[in-house]
Parts: structure tokens; sequence; C-alpha cells
């Protein structure tokens, strides 16, 4: 038995099928010992974008200790949940890993912080979104095979990765969900366009376990690495019924433990919610719709893999604690601040002068008019890792920010 007959064994009949797949941009031989999926896995694991994640900011940037996560770090974290959910669910765990691997890896340097300097900038040509930009890395700007610019991934990854959060727009052509009351981004549009990819409609299931993996391992992650910088203490989790409730079970099965190990008993409990209450709901709501095939997913009225009404509120509470205790910080606040003006400070320096970059990048920024100009400088930008940011900007000005 072959690998890809050992996986049909296993496969829902609403699950995306390797075998069934719409195929690459440029039409490439079958493997022998690898499903498509499986293939398009390896090659976001052994891109450049994908190495670089190594050195990008989660939320703290990368010098300010070896043990907080970078995107690197996160993304393997969305992997292992992603694959845990898809497993329970009968979907096809490669394609969900694959979404789950390439998902962050647009993102800028500087986290969040570095994707709104740049999408400011870019405002005046169709916007900066890291979403686009990973659409854009893996169909254009990762250039490592001979056949071809990109990864040239399957129909199903690339869908997967552009819509893993829902829907771009109605069936009317109006944004929505996080587009919703403005424009897609002129990448997205773009890109779907050349790809025949739909904007309306919902992503595979295995997307959507990947989606929801983000939201899990982004939760218990930033718990995690908020104890361990001192922004909250254990008992400020009382602020969020889910994670009083976590706590409250810990502190009485286990009263002696100390501060860390509590820490860390939390976080586990917290992925093992949140994880199993998706999977029941998956579950609950794919038995309500019977869906036949990935395309009764793509046509289902609503998302099919998310929380109970009850654990998605209790997920807010835990998002609202994040974002009051750590994401709005004054420390988190002061080095993202910085970290943005330094963002700036080297598009600004790029755009008036192409010559600064690097010999391929200013070929790259010469080709075409002003917007094709901004968007390369965009792209060199959005590449870099926090460290290069750092040298590049103390290689081009006088005094560069002490992200300390």
């Amino acid at each position: 038995m072959d690998v890809a007959d050992w996986i049909d064994r296993r496969r829902a009949p609403y699950a995306a099928d390797p075998k069934a797949t719409r195929g690459r941009a440029r039409p490439e031989p079958p493997s022998p010992t690898r499903t498509e999926f499986q293939r398009d896995r390896d090659r976001v694991l052994h891109s450049t974008a994908f190495r670089r994640l190594k050195h990008k900011t989660q939320v703290f940037v990368y010098h300010e200790g070896d043990h907080y996560r970078t995107r690197l770090t996160h993304t393997l974290e969305v992997s292992q949940i992603a694959r845990s959910i898809a497993r329970a669910l009968g979907l096809d765990e490669d394609l969900a890993e694959t979404v789950a691997l390439a998902h962050d890896i647009g993102h800028p340097p500087f986290g969040h912080a570095g994707e709104r300097a740049l999408d400011a900038l870019m405002a005046p040509y169709g916007g900066f979104d890291h979403n686009a930009q990973t659409l854009r890395v893996l169909t254009w700007l990762e250039r490592r095979y001979a056949d071809f610019d990109g990864l040239n991934l399957t129909y199903e990854s690339l869908e997967g990765v552009l819509k893993h959060n829902g829907p771009i727009t109605d069936e009317a052509g109006r944004p929505v969900g996080r587009y919703a009351g403005r424009a897609a981004p002129a990448a997205i549009l773009e890109g779907a366009e050349r790809l025949d990819l739909p904007l309306t409609g919902h992503a595979s299931g295995e997307a959507q376990a990947a989606a929801i993996a983000d939201d899990i391992a982004y939760d218990a992650h930033d718990i995690d690495d908020g104890l361990r910088a001192g922004l909250f203490e254990i008992d400020d989790l009382a602020e969020a019924p889910l994670l009083a409730d976590i706590l409250a079970e810990v502190r009485g099965r286990y009263p002696d433990l100390d501060e860390d190990r509590a820490g860390h008993e939390i976080v586990r409990r917290v992925i093992t919610r949140l994880v199993e209450d998706a999977i029941g709901e998956g579950a609950r709501r794919l038995e309500a719709l019977r869906p036949r095939s990935i395309a009764d997913v793509r046509a289902a009225p609503g998302p099919v893999i998310v929380f109970t009404n009850a654990m998605a509120e209790a997920e807010g509470g835990v998002k609202s604690l994040l974002r009051s205790r750590m994401y709005r910080h004054s420390r988190v606040d002061r080095v993202m601040a910085d970290a943005a003006s330094i963002v700036r400070d080297l598009f600004g320096r790029y755009f008036e002068d192409p010559g600064a970059l690097p010999a391929e990048w200013e070929r790259e920024a010469r080709r075409g008019g002003e917007t094709s100009h901004a968007r390369a400088v965009a792209d060199f930008i959005a590449g870099m890792t926090d460290r290069y940011a750092i040298v590049e900007h103390r290689r081009l000005f006088d005094a560069t920010p002490d992200l300390l």
C-alpha cells in the first residue's frame, strides 16, 4: 500500500483529496513517494521565507530573550495543533499543516507594528497586508526553482492560505470579514485573478483547522510569554473566566506547585480545552451539514470548524486580558513604536534612493512606475528579519532606536 492509499483509508468524504487536486499553476509530474499536499508542505519548510521566521517578532523582539516565541516557533505550534484537529475530524493533515506553516510567511519584521507601519506607507499604492504578502511570496517572490517563480503550490494550499480566516468578498464583490468596510488588498485581488482563486465562499476544512489553531496557539503561548516577561502575574489570569477556572483547578490539585510550573500547567490545559471544544463543535457541525465533498464545505453557510458559542465568549475573554495586560503594556508599546519608526525610516530612504537597495532589488524598484517602485520597496522590507532591519537602519542612519 503506498502512502496515498494509506491516507485515503482515514480521509472523510468532505476532506481535501490530493489525488483530486485542481492542480498547480504550472503542471508537474507526480511524486512517487509523496502526495501533492505533502510536496506543498515540504516546499514551504525548505523555503527561504520560512527560515526567516526564526528572527521575526511575535510579541517580543528577538534579542529580548531566547525563550520567547518568534514567528517560527509560533508557526510550529500552530502546525501541531492544526494537525491534531484535522486528524480528529478526518481531514487531510498534510494540507492543514501546509496552510499552518505558510500562514505567517508574509509578516514583515517587528510583528503587527511593522505591518501597520507598512500598511500606512503603502496606502497610496494599494496598502500592505500580511495575508496578501504571503500570497506574493508563495507565488512570485520565493525564487528557488528553475522552472517557475514562487513555490508552485497546489490550488488547495493557495486557497487555504488566502481564505483560512474566511471569504474575502461576498457574491456582490463587497469585502467581508477582516476587510469589511474597506477595499480588499490590491495584492490579493491581483493574485486571485491571476491564479483563478475565488474570493467568495469558505476555504477547506483543513484551512479552517489551521485558522482556529492559530487562535489557540496565540492565546496559549502569549499567556506563557507574558508570565515569563513579568507583564502580569498568575493571579491576574483570574480576570478571564476561562483562565480563572483553570487556575483554580491547578491550585486545587497542586497547592505547592512553584509559579513557573503552575504557569506551564495552565497553558497546557488552555490548549486542551480549546482544542477539544473546536473538535467537538466541528464534529457537530459536520454531522448537521452532512457534507459529501469539499465543495459542500466551501459552500456551507458558515465555517464548520469553530468554537462553541460559550467557548468563543470565553476565548474572547482571554484575548481581552492579553490585550490589556500585554499587547498594550507600556513596555511593549514603547518597543513597537521604535520598531515602527525603523520601518518608516527604511521605506522612506529606499523609496527616495533606490540605490540604497541591493542591486537586484534596485532593478526591481526601477522597473515600473511609482506603484511598482513602492511595492518593490515593501517586498524587500517585508522579507527582512528584525535583526536585518536593525542592521540596515544602522548602515543608513546615524542613530537607531535601542529596542531593548
